[in-house]
C-alpha cells in the first residue's frame, strides 16, 4: 500500500519507546499515519519520541499490569501495534523471570480488556500486530525452522506461548492478528548489537561458547518493514518468522562484525563466562536457533538488508 493508502489510518503503539518502537513510530507517521502511543509516562514518551517524528505524538496513560487498556486510546483506530514487554537480556532472576512473563502475558490480557469495551464492535480495531519472539522455538541445533514448527519447553518458549495466547484472543472480538517471532535485532542503538560492539570495537570480540550456535537476525529497518507490510496487507495473519533469510553461525557472525569494524574477532568467550554473568538466561547465546522467515517469503515481502555484511554497515553507519 501506498502513503497515500495509509494517510487516513489511526493507530496505538505501545512500547514505543523501545529499540523497535523508536524506528517504527517516526515510519508509521512517514506513511501518513496518525499515531497514539500507549505508555506509563506519557510525558516521558513525548519527549523520548520528539527528535524521531514529524508532529507531536498523542501519548495516553496506561499502566499495563494493573488495569484495562483505556478505551479512549483504542476506540476508532484501525490497527494497534503491541510491543511492550520487559527487557529479556538480562540475569533471570525470580523477579526478572515473572517480570519478563507478566510484562507481555499480563499486559496483552490488559491490552484485550481494553478492547472489548472500546466503543462496540463498530468502533474497534481491525487488526492486533503483536511481538513475540523466535524464543518460541527454544533450541534446535542447526535444524532450519519455520513458523510451523513447534514450540519449545524452556522458560523463554512457554513465555512465548502464553503471549501469543493472550493475543490471538483479539480474534474472538474480530481483529485480524498477527503475531511477530522476532529475532536478534540489528541496530546499533542498543539490543543484542549494542552490548557486542563495545568489546568488538577494541579488538576483544569473538565468537561465544564455539560458535556453531546459529544467529537468526534481522535489520531493525527490515522488522519495521514486516511490521507495516502486516499492518497493510490483509493476508498476513497467525506467527510470522521476522529473521533475515540468511540466518548465520555465532562464528560467522563475530567475523562479518569484526571485519565491517576493522577490527579481529578472534578471542573466543567460554560458555561458563556467559553463565556466570546471565544465569539461565546465556542459554539464547550459547544454543541459539535457525530460524527462517518462511511466511513473509511466500507472501512476497522484499527485505532491504537479507545480506549480513550489508545489514550491519548500515546498522552502524550513524543516520
Amino acid at each position: 500500500m501506498s502513503a497515500d493508502g495509509m494517510r487516513a489510518m489511526r493507530v496505538t503503539v505501545t512500547g514505543a519507546t523501545g529499540l523497535i518502537g523508536r524506528t517504527l513510530v517516526p515510519a508509521l507517521q512517514g506513511r501518513g499515519a496518525e499515531v497514539t502511543v500507549l505508555t506509563r509516562d506519557p510525558a516521558r514518551a513525548r519527549t523520548a519520541l520528539a527528535d524521531s517524528v514529524d508532529t507531536a505524538i498523542e501519548a495516553v496513560g496506561w499502566e499495563p499490569l494493573s488495569e484495562p487498556a483505556p478505551p479512549e486510546a483504542l476506540a476508532g483506530r484501525d490497527a494497534v501495534l503491541h510491543l511492550a514487554g520487559e527487557p529479556v537480556a538480562q540475569r533471570w532472576s525470580t523477579r526478572a523471570r515473572r517480570a519478563i512473563h507478566d510484562s507481555r502475558v499480563l499486559g496483552t490480557r490488559n491490552l484485550l480488556a481494553g478492547l472489548r469495551t472500546a466503543a462496540g464492535s463498530d468502533r474497534r480495531p481491525r487488526t492486533l500486530i503483536s511481538s513475540s519472539a523466535i524464543g518460541y522455538y527454544g533450541a534446535h541445533g542447526e535444524e532450519p525452522l519455520d513458523e510451523e514448527t513447534p514450540p519449545g519447553s524452556d522458560f523463554l518458549a512457554r513465555v512465548c506461548v502464553d503471549w501469543e495466547l493472550e493475543a490471538s484472543r483479539a480474534s474472538e472480538l474480530g481483529l485480524r492478528v498477527v503475531h511477530v517471532r522476532t529475532g536478534v535485532v540489528l541496530d546499533a542503538g542498543g539490543g543484542a548489537l549494542g552490548k557486542m560492539l563495545p568489546p568488538f570495537r577494541i579488538g576483544l570480540g569473538g565468537p561465544v561458547a564455539g560458535g556453531r550456535q546459529y544467529i537468526s537476525w534481522i535489520h531493525v529497518e527490515d522488522l519495521v518493514g514486516l511490521m507495516l507490510t502486516a499492518l497493510e496487507q490483509e493476508s498476513w495473519s497467525g506467527p510470522v518468522n521476522a529473521t533475515a533469510p540468511e540466518p548465520v553461525t555465532n562464528r560467522a557472525f563475530s567475523k562479518a562484525l569484526g571485519r565491517v569494524l576493522g577490527r579481529p574477532a578472534l578471542l573466543p568467550v567460554p560458555a561458563l563466562a556467559l553463565q556466570l554473568l546471565y544465569g539461565e538466561m546465556a542459554e539464547i547465546v550459547t544454543t541459539g536457533a535457525r530460524v527462517v522467515p518462511a511466511k513473509p517469503l511466500v507472501l512476497g515481502y522484499e527485505f532491504s538488508h537479507p545480506a549480513l555484511a550489508d545489514a550491519l554497515r548500515s546498522a552502524l553507519t550513524p543516520a
